[in-house]
């Protein structure tokens, strides 16, 4: 019903290693991914934005006397970059928006 003060983990550096490995996958895949105009690039761009906000959290949380330089990582590349990979992968929304906008806008005019 409660959880453990703490836990002691195993394969602690494996699993944040992991984790690094796959926003750097998320991050090269979305760049090859946008570089070619392909329709999956906002998937990669949004999954990774995910990425590196748990990571930006878990970084934070389980920090303990670290917690000002987690802080700071956080706040000048990890959120930064999600904050990138969400605008990457919204831009499309907000483009077909704007044109069922303007379309609408011709259409009552006619």
């Amino acid at each position: 019903m409660t959880l453990p003060d703490s836990y002691p983990a195993q394969h602690w550096r494996v699993a944040w290693v992991g984790l690094d490995m796959l926003e750097i996958a998320g991050l090269l895949t979305s760049a090859v991914l946008l570089r070619r105009g392909d329709h999956r690039a906002p998937l990669a761009s949004i999954a990774t934005a995910v990425l590196l906000l748990v990571d930006a959290w878990f970084d934070v949380m389980t920090a303990g006397r670290d917690v000002v330089f987690s802080l700071v990582l956080a706040c000048t590349l990890e959120l930064p970059l999600a904050a990138l990979c969400a605008v990457v992968a919204l831009r499309p929304l907000v483009v077909v928006s704007a044109r069922a906008a303007a379309a609408r806008r011709g259409a009552v005019h006619v």
